[in-house]
């Protein structure tokens, strides 16, 4: 395919694909290490001054038991070839690399990175020194200070400015481009309504169908646009799908302490069909690039043990996009759009 804009050929390109992160393994140990560095990042958890009070609480009320309890359900999920986030994130990046390299034309170079873990941003950067433009495209359609905020905070403590981005010692600066999100991308929302109209086509209809995005505290929530965000999204889909307003909700998952998060909870909608005797219920959740935890565990195996022993039906849990060929699509057209390489292919 001819690139559609002779400015994206010539000097080599990267493109770094980011996601949140995962432990090395399914073991406390590697759980611990993990938890550890997620949680003492201020734009994740922002408790009141004086920080060292969460820091304790962290130390001796969280990391010495969640651990276990977490590497449990990464062992539930484990694959022979790793973590599955970082398995899938993998795929979509090997994916993205030959369909841009197919459709720019031009030297082209995509890594995979984790903000917490590894690969770590700081590596993926370093592979990608040789290019002379780097594009930062967080793997979260719904942006947030505790996810693609974080991202590009990271990068610009690992000695990167934010507008640029330096391939070398004594080289002139290069130009870093951010992608913030693309909630509403015509070809994410397409690939989401495709993905759910072909497992319809294989299983049937549900009585409802559950939109689930990643909670977040309601007083992070002020000042964020990722509620918004996610309402437009899942209005997007529901619309692509001709669905009626009592045909499917919007809710969020993964709730952690005690506060006040965004509502309605995933969970108690769950169990709210389970004790209405649903018969069936289907569940997505577009916020996830890649299957992870949240989703192959809390979404798929604890979803339906709530939803059943409450009194419900058949339960389906349907699959994020992963490295489908419609979503590394979609991802290809925001990543030319960044680029200069005008509207997406359809």
């Amino acid at each position: 395919m001819e690139p559609s804009n002779p400015e994206l050929t010539g000097s080599p390109i990267g493109v770094l694909v980011c996601n949140l992160g995962t432990p090395a393994a399914p073991t406390a140990e590697a759980v611990r290490a993990y938890l550890r560095e997620f949680l003492t990042d201020p734009m994740v958890v922002q408790p009141p001054p004086p920080r060292w009070v969460w820091r304790i609480i962290l130390e001796t009320m969280i990391l010495p038991g969640r651990p276990g309890r977490v590497a449990e359900k990464y062992a539930a999920i484990w694959t022979p070839e790793g973590s599955p986030l970082l398995v899938n994130s993998r795929r979509i990046a090997a994916a993205l690399e030959h369909r841009l390299i197919n459709e720019i034309g031009s030297p082209l170079s995509v890594e995979p990175a984790m903000r917490y873990g590894e690969p770590s941003i700081e590596h993926g950067v370093g592979a990608l020194r040789g290019c002379g433009k780097l594009v930062i495209l967080p793997l979260f359609p719904q942006s947030s200070d505790a996810t693609t905020g974080s991202v590009f905070n990271v990068i610009g403590r690992s000695g990167l400015r934010p507008d640029s981005f330096n391939p070398g010692v004594g080289s002139e600066t290069r130009p870093t481009i951010k992608i913030p999100h693309y909630y509403n991308e015509p070809l994410y929302i397409d690939a989401i309504a495709e993905s759910i109209r072909e497992h319809w086509d294989a299983h049937g209809r549900p009585e409802q169908l559950l939109i689930s995005f990643h909670g977040m505290p309601r007083r992070y929530a002020d000042s964020d646009d990722y509620a918004t965000q996610c309402r437009k999204t899942a209005s997007l889909i529901a619309g692509r799908l001709d669905l009626a307003d009592a045909d499917w909700q919007l809710c969020y998952q993964s709730r952690f302490g005690r506060g006040a998060w965004l509502e309605p909870y995933t969970f108690e909608v769950i169990k709210h069909l389970g004790h209405s005797h649903a018969k069936r219920v289907d569940v997505i959740a577009p916020g996830f690039a890649a299957d992870c935890l949240e989703t192959l565990h809390e979404l798929a195996i604890e979803g339906r043990e709530l939803f059943q022993s409450a009194g419900g039906g058949e339960y389906h849990y349907i699959r994020a996009l992963n490295d489908r060929p419609d979503h590394i699509a979609a991802l290809a057209g925001v990543v030319r759009k960044a680029l200069g390489g005008g509207k997406e292919n359809r």
